[in-house]
């Protein structure tokens, strides 16, 4: 399912050879703020990263993971949780989870992927170098957000991503002056809404309907 931000944004690599490492199986993990860390791992466990905190690898499988303002990271990652982001964060890689949602606040900037399988993706003002997939979740691009390599909705495989009982048709929006250069590829049923004063690229298995204001329709 990664364009570098500037070296500004990141430690040399010097000062990462003195960055503490946490590695638990059973427990959550605390980043303290404005404190320089290795790899951040759990197995069971949430992960929180206080403002201005700055992580390598942050990972988790059970549990959820959030960061407030000024959070920079490497890669981050879980299996079962959510991931948030606040204000400015620095992600050089891909966010992904499985099972949760990921939400990345105004002025962020992630160098690589941002995926789900069952989740909904939503940026404000956020910058992404790669691309947006997921199989079920709903997508929102948000004001005066971009997505360099497009969005891709992937047809469930086999019982990866089943839902039982009656299947929700994933709700895609494109809000105001939002960019999302790279193409629009949908595998299955979605809902696409774009804003007006969006810029979008190809379209693949979706029909836009074009809307003003600063709320789609309702579906």
């Amino acid at each position: 399912m990664l364009l570098a931000t500037s070296a500004a944004a990141f430690a040399s690599p010097q000062a990462n050879e003195n960055r503490r490492d946490i590695d638990k199986v059973n427990g959550g993990i605390t980043a303290e703020a404005g404190q320089a860390y290795g790899d951040l791992g759990t197995v069971n466990g949430g992960i929180e990263l206080a403002r201005g905190a700055s992580a390598e690898e942050v990972e988790t499988v059970n549990g959820g993971i959030s960061a407030e303002d000024a959070v920079t990271a490497r890669e981050v990652s879980t299996v079962n949780g959510a991931i948030r982001f606040g204000r400015d964060g620095r992600i050089n890689g891909n966010l992904e989870t499985v099972n949760g949602g990921i939400f990345i606040d105004r002025g962020s900037r992630v160098g690589g992927d941002v995926s789900t399988v069952n989740g909904a993706i939503g940026l404000v003002g956020t910058a992404v170098e790669g691309r947006i997939e997921t199989v079920n979740g709903d997508v929102t691009v948000g004001a005066d957000s971009r997505v360099a390599r497009g969005i891709r909705i992937e047809k469930p495989k086999g019982n990866f991503g089943l839902n039982f009982g009656k299947h929700k048709i994933p709700r895609v929006v494109i809000g105001p002056n939002a960019v999302v250069d790279g193409p629009l590829v949908f595998e299955r049923e979605v809902k696409l809404y774009v804003h007006a004063s969006a810029r979008i690229g190809s379209v693949s298995g979706a029909n836009a309907v074009r809307y003003d204001g600063a709320t789609p329709p309702k579906d």
